[in-house]
């Protein structure tokens, strides 16, 4: 059996993210909640961390995805909060995200303000938030928000998705 990976993504809100990675085919699992690295980010941000079979889907492709779904390229006053950052497990991955964001970078006209932080502490949002998107398809936030990164990543046509509503 394939060994499962992960990685940790903040992006603006976690609803958001936990509904465009769960459309990923490859990803097995999207935790919501919110991660902590080391000063200066050491605060909680609102992220996920999503579990994918690197066989189907590859860390680049995940990493293009999270880039083009939220603001990356803006270093607005609610990125404590909100931070544009993915979160390592180890050294290695730490070494590739940072390479691999070289690359993708050339695909953005503005400079890219996503960093790659530690990951050091991560707590779930409570259970009533959990799966927000398929608990509340037509509540209007999820029509004005989440809707159309589910269209764009369709767009984009990044890699095959799971059966969507958009």
């Amino acid at each position: 059996m394939e060994k499962m990976k992960k990685i940790g993504l903040g992006g603006g809100c976690h609803w958001c993210t936990e509904a465009i990675f769960q459309q990923v085919e490859g990803v097995v699992k999207v935790e919501q909640g919110y991660i902590a690295s080391e000063a200066p980010a050491d605060t909680l941000s609102e992220a996920v961390i999503v579990h994918y079979l690197p066989k189907k889907v590859n860390l680049e492709r995940l990493l293009e995805i999270h880039l083009h779904t939220h603001n990356s390229t803006s270093d607005h006053s609610f990125r404590k909060k909100y931070r544009s950052a993915v979160y390592f497990f180890s050294a290695e991955e730490e070494k590739e995200i940072k390479s691999l964001l070289v690359k993708l970078q050339k695909k953005f006209e503005k400079k890219l303000v996503t960093q790659v932080l530690a990951f050091r502490k991560f707590e779930a949002s409570r259970e009533s938030i959990q799966n927000y998107y398929k608990r509340n398809p037509e509540a209007p936030f999820c029509k004005r928000y989440i809707e159309p990164k589910l269209k764009l990543i369709k767009e984009l046509d990044l890699i095959p998705r799971k059966e969507r509503k958009v």
